[in-house]
């Protein structure tokens, strides 16, 4: 037991045990303060595109899907737009995330989006809706504000 107060530590006394209470202090003080610190905000890459009105184009040649972009997390679950997910998120870099979803009774999903602009972005998706498999390829870009 010790405390960072100068009220000392068990056991030690003198300089040696000064030394090792502000060592002990100092250790606890950044297993505490530094990761909070050094943690950017989870998926901040969304953050970073604009808001309003994308169109996505599957490369298997599938109709064109608008979608009105307001936080960015909306790309993640193309598939299960309007359903209530739990979400893991998988990578979360400078210019990718990959999320893996769950939806209850609704299925399952993993996305993978790749920002190459503020207005372009590179959406790959998998997973199980409806019953259905479903695997696609599409880009996304931004071409207007939301309706």
């Amino acid at each position: 037991m010790f405390k960072c107060d100068g009220m000392g530590v068990m056991g030690k006394k003198g300089r040696a045990g000064l030394r090792f209470r502000a060592f002990l202090c100092a250790l606890v003080a950044c297993a505490f303060l530094a990761p909070a610190a050094a943690q950017a905000p989870a998926l901040a890459m969304l953050d970073q595109i604009e808001r309003g009105q994308w169109d996505l184009r599957f490369r298997d040649g599938a109709p064109m899907h608008s979608i009105c972009v307001r936080t960015g997390r909306e790309l993640i679950q193309i598939r299960h737009a309007n359903s209530d997910c739990s979400r893991y998120i998988v990578e979360d870099g400078q210019n990718e995330v990959t999320v893996q979803y769950t939806c209850p009774s609704n299925g399952y999903g993993l996305t993978n989006i790749r920002r190459e602009t503020k207005t372009l972005v590179q959406v790959k998706g998998s997973g199980l809706a409806d019953s259905r498999a479903f695997e696609f390829t599409a880009e996304a870009r931004k071409v207007g504000p939301c309706p």
